[in-house]
Formats: C-alpha cells, sequence, structure tokens
C-alpha cells in the first residue's frame, strides 16, 4: 500500500533537516495526508476509467462497468464485451482501447501487478506499455498504490508549482529544473511529492 502517515511524516522530517526550505513551508503547511490506493490491476483501470473526465463521471463509469462485469473486475471478462456493452458504462471508443490494452498484458501474463520490478525505471517501463499509460500515471500508481519512497514525477504541474512555491522560486520550474533540484533529496522524493501537492493550494505559502 502507499506511503503511510508515519513514513510520510519521516520522509518530510528528514527533508526538512536538510532543506530549510521544506522546515519553513512545513512549520506553515503542516503534514499531508497519505495518498494510499490499493494494490493490482483494478486500480490502474479505474484511473484509466477516470481520465480526462470528472470524479462523479468516473464514479458512474466504475459503477456501471462493476455491474456488468462483476466485483474485481476481471480482466477476461471485460474482454469478452463488445462495444455496445462497454459503451453503455460510458466507455469512448478511445478509453476502450486503452481498457482493453491493459485487460489483454494480464489477460496473457506479460503485466503482473504482483510482481512489477524492484526497481522503479524498471517497472515504469513494463506499466507505459499499457496503451494511454504514459510515465505521470505509472509514477502515480507506484506512489500511490505500492509506496515506493523514491518516486518523482517532475511532469506534474502541481509538483512543479509546489516545488515553486516551497522554495520561494520568482518562476514555476520546468520539468528539467525540478529533476535537478530533487536529485538532494533521494530517498524521500516521494514523500516531497505528496508534501507539494498538499503545498500547492496553500494561500500561506
Amino acid at each position: 500500500m502507499g506511503l503511510s502517515a508515519e513514513l510520510l511524516r519521516q520522509g518530510i522530517d528528514e527533508l526538512s533537516a536538510r532543506e530549510p526550505a521544506f522546515d519553513r513551508a512545513r512549520q506553515i503547511a503542516g503534514y499531508p495526508e497519505p495518498r494510499i490506493r490499493p494494490t493490482g490491476y483494478a486500480t490502474m483501470l479505474r484511473t484509466i476509467v477516470g481520465q480526462q473526465v470528472s470524479v462523479a463521471a468516473a464514479a458512474s463509469m466504475w459503477a456501471k462497468l462493476e455491474a456488468l462485469v462483476g466485483a474485481g473486475v476481471p480482466a477476461a471478462t471485460i474482454l469478452a464485451q463488445d462495444f455496445d456493452a462497454l459503451r453503455a458504462c460510458g466507455l469512448s471508443r478511445q478509453k476502450q482501447s486503452y481498457i482493453r490494452s491493459l485487460c489483454q498484458l494480464v489477460a496473457d501474463g506479460e503485466l503482473d501487478f504482483d510482481a512489477l520490478p524492484r526497481d522503479d525505471e524498471e517497472a515504469i517501463a513494463q506499466l507505459v506499455q499499457i496503451k494511454g499509460v504514459g510515465r505521470w500515471s505509472a509514477e502515480i500508481y507506484l506512489l500511490f498504490a505500492e509506496g515506493r519512497p523514491d518516486i518523482w514525477p517532475a511532469g506534474d504541474l502541481a509538483v512543479q508549482v509546489g516545488i515553486g512555491k516551497i522554495l520561494q522560486l520568482p518562476e514555476r520550474p520546468s520539468e528539467k529544473e525540478v529533476r535537478l533540484l530533487a536529485e538532494a533529496w533521494r530517498p524521500h522524493r516521494g514523500a516531497a511529492a505528496i508534501f507539494t501537492w498538499h503545498c500547492y493550494n496553500n494561500a500561506a505559502l
């Protein structure tokens, strides 16, 4: 499961000891709540279902999909559905192609969510085999579901803005700059990412 409140606190305390700007932000914003999702294929499936739609729309589509294929949303059962059945769940043609890509990889045994490589980059490389899943989605899964402590989604706009606020930079840093800045924060970049999201909307910072 994802990083616990205790692990988050430990990581942020370590970052605060290294970086005065983190300590200042922590004193203002406090500690973030954990962001935890279940491990496994269903979490990635739900991520795809929810891409580019509102939270309410995603919840509605997920409920319809579960009603259609059953609890646990088995990959083989989804693959057996025709276009119209999945369309009735609210899934567009494009989204169906992404879902079928995920389900086929799982059904064929080419992607095992219970045995992803321990090396973060190797795990990301496996996950981006899924059509429609980019590096960001892979990183979010590894951080929120598996709780990998050093995942750093530098391409996330809110991470970039949050880091700019924490470090009091004159403008939002680029993905490349954020990646370079975070090298000094290993192996706690996962806690740093969750903290940046926590700080993103904090008006006091």
